[in-house]
């Protein structure tokens, strides 16, 4: 479903991908592990679009990702959970959660929502709760919301667990655990498979913006 080829990516001249190379079937949820500064969310970004490949490729089902701008790419079904959450602190849960369909122009917004409530319905009570008002973990929640929400195809999550209480990690491992088995793919970079490694079909290990054996 998807594929990285020898891609590299720098960051103010600073090279910080090598020749990174690998793939993710349908269905399957791999891990990108590594330390932190190892390129794993360069990586994610690269896929997204937000950081331009200096050579190499990124497909999709067959699709050039790097011919498409990074809104196009969440338009073929490609959600995206970023470390930092990335919420609007003014919106509500709600808002933050529609932002992606509102950006896609799409007409799915109840059926979404009906989807997002079923797996996670601790939402649906904090809805109309300003984003600036969570705690960091309901943030974390939301955020993997809102990924959900667009990303029917293929879930970016940049350390979903990082900086999360106990109680609050176990229930994001939960509900990602509850990803599997469908079409959906889901590739989660960590620094640590604490809570993750009974999720995987397989890791990938990143050291220095490069795959490690």
């Amino acid at each position: 479903m998807l594929k990285l080829e020898g891609i590299d990516v720098s960051i103010q001249s600073v090279q910080v991908l090598r020749g990174l190379s690998f793939d993710i079937g349908r269905g399957q949820m791999i891990g990108l592990v590594g330390r932190n500064g190892a390129g794993k969310t360069t990586t994610l970004r690269a896929i997204m679009g937000h950081l331009p490949l200096s050579a190499g490729s990124v497909s999709f089902e067959g699709v050039a990702l790097s011919k498409l701008p990074p809104h196009a790419r969440a338009g073929l079904g490609i959600g995206y959970m970023p470390e930092d959450r990335g919420l609007v602190p003014e919106l509500s849960v709600e808002e933050n959660i529609l932002v992606p369909l509102w950006a896609a122009k799409s007409r799915l917004t109840g059926d979404r929502l009906d989807f997002i409530y079923d797996v996670l319905p601790e939402l649906k009570e904090m809805r109309d709760r300003r984003a600036m008002l969570l705690s960091g973990g309901q943030q974390k929640l939301v955020a993997l919301a809102r990924a959900l929400t667009i990303g029917t195809r293929l879930l970016l999550l940049d350390e979903p667990f990082e900086g999360v209480a106990p109680a609050l990690s176990a229930r994001l491992s939960d509900v990602i655990a509850g990803l599997r088995g469908g079409e959906l793919s889901v590739l989660i970079s960590q620094s640590d498979l604490n809570h993750s490694r009974n999720l995987l079909n397989a890791e990938v290990k990143i050291e220095r913006g490069e795959v490690i054996k």
